[in-house]
């Protein structure tokens, strides 16, 4: 297959473009490469990805519509998969113009092309944080309608929107709803990248409450499995990409210090309102429908993650956080 694969820089975006290619894929990846992180990490994985020969990279943001036109005129696509988005629950609150730019309206160039040029399937990155107030586990049968975050916002936007365009053009849609993702060569604004490279150069952590929080967090080569599973026909379906199996942030950071032997200096805020107490996914539906579910739990994840950075140690210590 031929795909256009947006935010191919990104993390996930890297680790999805990178299996399409070891599975023989032609992938033409798109990154607007923003410094909304360091860009150092995207220009990485922009890198690693161009060693393959079936991997054409294009830098174009796709709220350019006229921009994207070109992209289309010039290839022919049998798949998109769009995995460009501004994240980032906390700042979306102080700039939410970007999000609703990339995560609304890019979706809606992207699909409106799609029509256009008869690209037929369609898998749209989405998120867990949708399910603020709803019981758990979450399960993707009830309406998610009280986003807590302009980020959930703009996301529950582009659902929608494509259900608009499978409804009316028959655009095949799968959503694929993220939780908590980590792994090697994450994003510096996420909690474990953050805990590994503080807890390393003794820098105090901030924790946001108790630490009693727990998240599902899942690895991002189980992510990016699932993301290429998503490619299949399914009309137009929401779904769940999890663990299973909910830690508590306290735990987590006990796992890193045992990895690096080094104690954590903790510094302790007040929980922040646009945070979720607890996530995890329910993911029959996964299992049921893309013969999906994940293989590595929050050790070895863990234990891979913190691999990397002592593999790159020189660059991956000195790498900005972003809150």
């Amino acid at each position: 297959m031929k795909i256009l694969l947006t935010g191919a820089a990104g993390f996930i975006g890297y680790f999805t473009t990178k299996k399409l290619l070891e599975e023989g894929h032609e992938v033409i990846g798109i990154d607007n490469l923003n410094d909304y992180y360091d860009v150092r990490l995207k220009e990485y994985r922009k890198n690693e990805l161009e060693k393959y020969d079936n991997f054409t990279f294009i830098r174009v943001d796709i709220s350019n519509f006229e921009a994207l036109s070109v992209i289309f005129q010039t290839y022919k696509f049998d798949a998109i998969i769009n995995l460009a988005a501004r994240a980032g629950v906390r700042y979306s609150i102080v700039n939410p113009f970007v999000y609703y730019e990339t995560n609304s309206t890019g979706t809606v160039n992207l699909l409106e092309l799609a029509k256009n040029y008869e690209v037929n399937k369609f898998v749209l990155a989405s998120t867990s944080s949708l399910y603020a107030g709803q019981p758990m586990p979450f399960t993707e049968d009830k309406p998610v309608n009280t986003p807590i975050s302009p980020y959930a916002a703009s996301k529950k936007s582009a659902e929608v929107t494509c259900y608009t365009y499978h409804f009316y053009y028959g655009i095949d849609v799968s959503v694929v709803r993220y939780f908590t993702v980590y792994g090697p060569a994450g994003r510096p604004d996420m909690s474990v990248f953050r805990f590994i490279s503080q807890i390393y150069n003794e820098q105090p952590i901030i924790i946001y409450g108790d630490g009693s929080q727990s998240r599902d967090f899942t690895f991002v080569e189980d992510i990016a499995a699932g993301t290429v599973k998503a490619l299949k026909p399914v009309g137009y379906e929401i779904i769940n990409l999890g663990n299973n199996s909910p830690n508590k942030l306290s735990e987590v950071i006990e796992k890193i210090e045992e990895l690096l032997g080094k104690k954590a200096i903790k510094e302790f805020k007040p929980f922040h309102k646009a945070d979720m107490m607890a996530t995890w996914a329910d993911i029959t539906k996964a299992k049921t429908l893309l013969n999906w579910q994940p293989q590595v739990d929050i050790n070895e994840g863990l234990e891979k993650t913190v691999k990397w950075f002592l593999d790159n140690k020189e660059f991956a210590f000195n790498i900005k956080l972003t809150e």
